[in-house]
């Protein structure tokens, strides 16, 4: 049996949102993406400008405040609501396509480096690089960051054609298009027979027009998605550029059962069938433990872990013990439990282990959601206020003038300890989401042992769940940030 299987073999869809009042009329106008683009593009210009021009104290500065407290919280809850609404609406692409105007590209990118290794190594790199350098404490060098992440999309886009950057590089994609697996909605078909008889492929070539049939009037899929066989959010920019291809308006913004793409077993367009794909398998694992390190490393333990591996290395710099502490949690510690669990799973013969750790990798990705929702939550709710104050500071700042009132610094969030509990609710029902989902994968693959298979990978999953509420239990360690009198604001880590 197929699971999971959106856009093939069904009927029109129950839910569309495409056809809801109001929302679905302003989804499917042609120019609602371009006027996210250009709002999310003018946010990005003020966080740059505050950054470089504004107080270098981070939790009075727009560009700190909104890219490591507000941003964060937002994109994960959007993320599990909504989809991938950040990729929908990403000012880059709004860029990158003026730029082709230009100057438009003929290359591609090269197949040996098409996957998901460059941005699981990059992703990597930015957590590491984040805690070293304590950048949520830097308001100009996150402001060069927004720069440089914007030059360095421009400088693959305009020499590689299709969407390069988005598909083969970009990190904050990938999380997006992981993250989003367990959204409850998707891009599929209203109705496979349409798609049968369809003999233009719109939706992935795009529109041309009919007097000049080279001049393409409409663009496809910008990741070159054939519609009919798609599955899921994994490879999905949410662009919705196929809703305006399509000439049968026979795409739909679909609700589906959250999760059901990772026990899809067939061939999908993009990136093939998932147990062929270890790659992704290896990034929905790093999903899973970044979350963990990254909020280990806020904490007072990871500072006491770091000096006396400094001590124990004979090093007076941070660099090598943070380093230690990366390796371990994503690289060893991830290992030894995969590693461990695919040795346990009956019938997983020499042969066939890596398939196994590919299959079974999948079920992580609900706990790494419940524990980025956690992490990223504690820092939104402690300080979901502060943008207040904070913005009528930025319009003093940058305009000499209080348009909106004097800075009301007292505005803060919630108390760390009422954030707790919601916190372990995350954690918990990403857990039970990932048992869930490593026996739903048993059944799948080996019914007659289901019980005894799941068992490894539950043991696994608990005790990465041990670890995050132990960690999300420890004191944190406000390192790298300048104090302000008589305000409070959840940030680092």
């Amino acid at each position: 049996m197929r699971v999971g299987s959106p856009g093939r073999g069904r009927g029109v869809a129950p839910f569309d949102l495409l056809r809801a009042p109001a929302i679905g009329a302003l989804l499917r106008w042609r120019h609602a993406r371009t006027l996210l683009q250009a709002l999310l593009l003018a946010v990005a210009a003020v966080l740059v400008l505050h950054g470089l021009l504004g107080p270098q104290t981070a939790p009075a500065n727009l560009a700190t405040v909104v890219s490591w407290v507000e941003y964060r919280g937002l994109l994960v809850l959007a993320l599990l609501v909504a989809g991938n609404l950040f990729c929908t609406g990403c000012p880059i692409v709004l860029v990158r396509n003026l730029g082709r105007r230009l100057h438009a590209p003929s290359r591609r990118w090269p197949r040996a480096l098409r996957g998901t290794w460059i941005p699981l190594a990059l992703f990597a790199a930015v957590l590491f690089t984040y805690e070293l350098f304590d950048l949520w404490s830097l308001p100009a060098a996150t402001a060069w960051i927004i720069v440089a992440y914007f030059a360095a999309a421009l400088a693959v886009d305009l020499t590689f054609a299709g969407a390069s950057f988005c598909q083969y590089v970009c990190p904050i994609g990938r999380f997006n298009f992981t993250a989003s697996t367990l959204s409850p909605l998707e891009i599929q078909v209203r109705e496979p027979a349409t798609c049968a008889t369809c003999r233009t492929a719109d939706c992935v070539r795009g529109r041309r027009d009919p007097v000049m049939p080279l001049r393409v009037v409409q663009r496809g899929c910008e990741l070159g998605l054939f519609l009919p066989a798609k599955v899921g959010n994994l490879d999905c920019t949410f662009c919705l550029e196929c809703v305006q291809a399509c000439p049968h308006d026979n795409v739909a913004l679909a609700a589906r059962i959250p999760g059901s793409e990772l026990l899809e077993s067939g061939r999908r367009s993009g990136i093939g069938r998932l147990r062929d794909r270890p790659d992704i398998a290896a990034f929905a694992v790093l999903f899973a433990f970044g979350g963990l390190v990254n909020a280990f490393a806020m904490t007072d333990t990871a500072m006491a872990v770091e000096m006396r591996l400094m001590d124990a290395m004979h090093v007076t710099t941070e660099a090598p013990a943070l380093a230690a502490i990366f390796v371990g949690g994503l690289l060893l510690l991830p290992l030894a439990l995969v590693a461990a669990a695919t040795l346990l799973t009956p019938g997983s013969r020499r042969a066939g282990r890596r398939q196994t750790a590919t299959a079974y990798a999948y079920a992580f990705v609900p706990f790494g959601l419940g524990m980025w929702l956690a992490h990223y939550g504690f820092h939104l709710l402690t300080g979901i206020f502060t943008i207040v104050p904070v913005t009528q500071s930025a319009v003093l700042d940058l305009l000499g003038r209080p348009l909106f009132g004097e800075p009301r610094w007292h505005w803060t969030g919630m108390r760390p300890g009422s954030v707790f509990p919601i916190e372990v609710g995350f954690i918990l029902l990403g857990t039970l989401a990932s048992l869930g989902l490593a026996y739903v994968i048993s059944e799948r693959d080996r019914p007659d042992t289901a019980v005894a298979a799941t068992l490894p990978w539950a043991a696994a999953i608990a005790v990465t769940a041990a670890a995050a509420l132990w960690i999300l239990a420890q004191p944190m360690a406000m390192r790298g940030m300048g104090g302000m009198s008589g305000m409070s604001l959840g940030m680092g880590g």
